[in-house]
């Protein structure tokens, strides 16, 4: 795992777009398409701001994943991260060739990770954006997270210091208004992506990213997983990086 850290939450933004950018083009160079993940959450913003402000990706030979979804939220909802990645990225580039939302309001969220799976089992990912959460979780695996599951979508419980985060950011209005449950890509999933980018901001994610870089590998850490990842980069501002010992 390689680390940069840049002064501002802008600066870190501008850098993990151009090291996606720069994926993304490669993707379409050699093999004329690319497929990403794109995260949420207030981490998100300034990397996909500048992600959709970029020129020169022919977004039409672009596939977008999505990362984790709340079981029951309507895409009407604030807090929903269909809304989110419409709202932030689709509406802005416009003609990606495909997007798969999770449509974690179904009547039937098993079946929603089986379609998920049937789906994402014929794309190999070029790029996936993620977070890292307050409790160390990747997408929406809290711990213990499930490192064993070969299944690419799951079902999910999240945990209270999850909730209270997602409450913290400004997304609900009460913490019994944060949803129990969520649809997550899993962690083996995730590790399959040829490269990952990581953009953490932020002085409250600071333990979470040392024991992410600096701690042993375990499911109580979920993002401690990276460690292990072949090219994953992690880009930090001062306050999150704050507790690192180099």
């Amino acid at each position: 795992m390689e680390k940069f850290v840049f002064k501002t939450p802008q600066e870190l933004g501008q850098a993990a777009a151009e090291e996606a950018v720069k994926l993304i083009k490669a993707a379409i160079a050699d093999k004329d398409y690319a497929n990403i993940i794109l995260a949420t959450g207030t981490s998100q913003f300034e990397t996909i701001k500048n992600l959709t402000e970029t020129p020169g990706i022919d977004w039409s030979k672009v596939t977008m994943f999505h990362l984790d979804e709340y079981i029951g939220l309507d895409i009407t909802c604030p807090a929903s991260f269909r809304k989110y990645l419409k709202e932030r990225f689709v509406d802005k580039v416009k003609n990606l060739n495909a997007v798969y939302f999770i449509n974690a309001d179904c009547d039937d969220p098993a079946a929603e990770c089986e379609r998920l799976s049937q789906v994402i089992a014929d794309h190999s990912i070029d790029a996936a954006m993620v977070g890292i959460g307050e409790n160390g979780h990747l997408a929406f695996n809290d711990p213990p997270a499930d490192f064993g599951t070969e299944k690419p979508y799951i079902i999910v419980q999240l945990d209270e210091k999850c909730r209270k985060q997602q409450l913290g950011e400004g997304w609900f209005e009460t913490f019994d208004d944060v949803p129990a449950q969520a649809i997550s890509m899993g962690i083996k999933q995730i590790m399959k992506s040829q490269n990952i980018i990581v953009s953490v901001p932020d002085r409250r994610k600071a333990q979470a990213v040392k024991d992410t870089i600096e701690g042993e590998v375990t499911n109580m850490c979920p993002a401690s997983i990276l460690q292990n990842h072949p090219s994953c980069k992690i880009f930090l501002d001062e306050p999150a990086a704050s507790l690192l010992v180099s």
